[in-house]
């Protein structure tokens, strides 16, 4: 993730290679007034702060630190902790979205620091040895960095599914052709060739100047639609293909994709050959730019509209007003901190990824916080609490001599619940999302002094374990279905963040461990009953114990994918 607290925010991934090994780095960038100092004084061995004067060199027309520039700033810093956790020469792979708030003026100086979150080990020819997180912020992004990654391997997916499965607003025929833009128009194409000082001691193309000169075409691509200055607010994933040396030819194609009422969206893509084998091109590189006009009030400007070409020109066409749901839906659902998020989220295929994404992470960083207090412990069950803001969290925790894979499977399938868990009276099973994602529709029985019983509608997202030590994951929260709209029958629930982690402690030897983040409808009734809610807990977790034991030979068929 790329911050800067001050006047900039940036967000973002760098993932970069060694030979063909993987590491993921974050950058974060900030103002020089927001200094970022880890607890007890401690940093990550891995970790480079770099800190730049914005000069009028690294400036655009309108005296503000480039994108590109910046891009070259961050991308520096994130390979600089790769190598040091790597100990040998990286280059860049990959770096996820980005977003633009505000702007950097000269004169201002920019702190970048970056550090790496997780090595990966998949489809590697160098085996990483695996960071170990010392503090809460570290243990959440390590924890979460499964997840990003996941999210960006589902990615061309999602757009498909998209395209396939949901109407794509397509008002060309309904529009005053006379006020258009023929998208050919905006067509920029630029050769660059690659010198010493564009590469590393190895001799490849450093990342942030590809995607600097990427930047670059873009913004020109964008002025030829608008006749301004166009202002570039976000960035869809880098993912380089393969490296560009010295001597390379880069070919740097940008064009208008599609324009929306205040905003635009630019397709670069990037093409490499050598002066002998012209004709020869290596795709390198791809992304998509998103590009608004400010007024001189800082405020967007409605664009013309774009004639797209037939065949790819449509194509294209068509996925940008994809990519811009998707966009918005990811901004949404991801950028919001926790307590900022609504507790239903309405779903559909678009949204999928990005709620299973932050349905997990969010428990991953209910786990990883380290001020649990333990309230109890009766026959080796312990009871956690954990109050913060405005939620108070629980944790229970037990050992059974169960195999890990197996506790996992059978408290992944919600219709058994209600074989152990009282407080489900019954569960449908509405939609079978994909292998690890599933929504269910819950009935609870009458609660305290309440008339009527709970029903909830639960996203429930589950997860291997990436590497060794890491926990399974069973992930749960409330969504918004509308072919599940409230009835007068039940009073509607809502869960926040909930589920369970396994931990393989030895043969047929697992803990156990469920959370619980309480929204406020229920706090009411917790600060009233904490002794009971203790002994309700207790309660319910012995039986989820005796559950397991009685059934660890009988896997649900269903569920036996893994």
């Amino acid at each position: 993730m790329i911050q800067n607290v001050g006047n900039h925010l940036r967000r973002g991934i760098a993932s970069v290679f060694s030979g063909r090994t993987s590491r993921k780095s974050a950058s974060r960038a900030e103002h020089a007034d927001g200094a970022m100092v880890d607890s007890e004084g401690y940093r990550s061995p891995t970790e480079v702060q770099m800190s730049q004067m914005v000069l009028p060199c690294h400036t655009n027309q309108r005296g503000e630190l480039s994108v590109g520039q910046l891009l070259k700033w961050v991308d520096t810093a994130a390979c600089l902790s790769a190598e040091r956790h790597a100990g040998c020469p990286c280059v860049t792979a990959s770096m996820d979205d980005i977003y633009f708030e505000h702007t950097i003026s000269v004169g201002q100086v920019v702190n970048i620091k970056a550090k790496v979150n997780r090595a990966f080990n998949s489809s590697m020819e160098v085996k990483l040895k695996q960071t170990t997180p010392r503090t809460e912020e570290e243990k959440t992004e390590h924890s979460v960095a499964a997840e990003r990654r996941r999210m960006r391997l589902l990615y061309a997916d999602t757009i498909k599914d998209l395209l396939a499965n949901c109407a794509i607003q397509d008002d060309l025929e309904s529009r005053d052709c006379s006020c258009m833009v023929p998208a050919e128009k905006t067509r920029v194409e630029s050769v660059e060739l690659v010198l010493p000082p564009h590469a590393n001691h190895q001799g490849n193309t450093f990342g942030g100047q590809i995607m600097a000169w990427m930047e670059n075409v873009a913004t020109i691509a964008a002025s030829r639609l608008c006749r301004a200055h166009p202002t570039l607010k976000a960035i869809e994933m880098f993912h380089f293909r393969g490296p560009s040396q010295v001597g390379d030819r880069l070919v740097l194609k940008a064009i208008v994709n599609n324009a929306f009422k205040h905003s635009m969206e630019v397709g670069v893509c990037v093409e490499a050959y050598r002066q002998e084998a012209e004709t020869h091109r290596r795709h390198i590189n791809s992304a998509f730019m998103t590009f608004v006009v400010l007024d001189a009030d800082e405020q967007p400007r409605t664009l013309p509209w774009i004639r797209p070409q037939p065949g790819d020109g449509e194509r294209r066409y068509r996925e940008a007003s994809a990519r811009k749901k998707i966009r918005l839906d990811r901004k949404y659902i991801v950028s919001c901190k926790q307590g900022e998020m609504p507790l239903s989220v309405p779903w559909d295929p678009s949204n999928q990824v990005y709620l299973s994404y932050n349905n997990v992470s969010s428990l991953k960083m209910l786990v990883a916080k380290d001020n649990w207090v333990l309230s109890s412990e009766v026959n080796q069950v312990r009871l956690y609490t954990l109050e913060e803001d405005k939620f108070l969290s629980f944790h229970m925790e037990m050992s059974v001599h169960v195999d890990t894979t197996q506790a996992f499977l059978l408290l992944s399938d919600l219709l058994r619940r209600p074989e152990w868990d009282k407080h489900y009276r019954s569960v449908e099973l509405v939609q079978q999302v994909d292998e690890d994602d599933a929504i269910y529709h819950v009935i609870s029985p009458v609660l305290g002094g309440d008339t009527k019983p709970q029903d909830f509608v639960i996203l429930a997202s589950r997860r291997k374990p990436c590497d060794n030590g890491d926990p399974y994951v069973i992930a749960m929260r409330s969504v918004t279905l509308p072919t599940h709209p409230e009835t007068p029958a039940y009073r509607r629930g809502e869960t926040l963040c909930s589920g369970f982690c396994f931990w393989r402690e030895g043969d047929q030897l697992t803990k156990v461990s469920y959370y619980n983040q309480a929204t406020p409808g229920f706090l009411n009734y917790v600060t009233t009953n904490v002794a009971g809610l203790s002994s309700e807990f207790y309660t319910t977790f012995k039986a989820c114990e005796q559950f397991l034991l009685d059934n660890r030979n009988d896997l649900a068929p269903s569920l036996q994918t893994l």
